[in-house]
């Protein structure tokens, strides 16, 4: 873990520029239909990604790892600056700190903690999933997971997303594909008093490879989510 805290700190700074000067502090200046756009794109942006596939992790099992996630601010650019009173942005960056558990029942527990650094802006969320099918040899594992995110250190914005999905993947030597489809619930509630919540479904659909490389563990994965994509990487341990 402790080798991993310096990479996290290069992944966020690597991350920031994409906020830097980009607080969104002016949410009064929106209108509602702009409001709704960004709470889409946040929604994308923001709910659970797994990166990891569906077999579970096994009662002696842990996955940690750093990670970045991308996702294009396709509906919000415009609306986006002027939140902020700033420049708008054509992509969000998220840095986050993931780690996860094996425990009995083929059933896995997973954080994450994000933080990006010279603002504000923190997001923290978790699951719980459970293998229908653990898999084997032949057989492919199948998982059900629920997830939660929430947004903090934004006086103007409470946000969260609550999100189900079932995925599949199957292992073949050091590589194990995988695939998901699910929902994400986003609940996002300016504090100005002039903007009306927003509470909504949004579609989603995600593919990843995990790579156990021995002492490294590498996973891709893209996302839809809402109908905007996003994509993501983690570097860690899996075992």
């Amino acid at each position: 873990m402790k080798k991993l805290l310096p990479l996290f700190c290069i992944l966020g700074a690597a991350a920031q520029p994409a906020f830097a000067a980009n607080n969104l502090n002016n949410l009064q200046a929106l209108a509602q239909a702009d409001f709704r756009a960004l709470s889409e794109d946040l929604g994308s942006a923001l709910s659970y990604k797994p990166l990891t596939p569906a077999e579970p992790l096994g009662v002696t099992g842990f996955d940690m790892g750093i990670e970045v996630t991308s996702t294009k601010m396709t509906k919000s650019e415009q609306a986006w600056k002027t939140a902020t009173g700033g420049s708008g942005i054509s992509n969000i960056y998220v840095p986050k700190l993931h780690i996860a558990k094996g425990l009995p029942l083929d059933i896995d527990v997973a954080a994450f903690y994000s933080v990006i650094p010279t603002t504000n802006i923190k997001l923290v969320g978790a699951e719980l999933r459970y293998a229908v099918l653990p898999g084997g040899v032949a057989t492919p594992a199948v998982a059900i997971r629920g997830s939660y995110t929430k947004l903090s250190g934004v006086d103007q914005l409470a946000f969260n997303t609550k999100g189900m999905d079932v995925s599949i993947s199957k292992g073949f030597a050091m590589f194990t594909p995988y695939a998901g489809i699910g929902q994400v619930w986003v609940s996002s509630t300016a504090n100005t008093g002039n903007l009306a919540g927003e509470s909504f479904t949004q579609g989603k659909v995600f593919a990843g490879l995990n790579m156990n490389l021995g002492v490294t563990n590498i996973v891709l994965e893209g996302d839809k989510t809402g109908g905007t994509e996003s994509y993501g990487v983690k570097l860690g341990f899996r075992f």
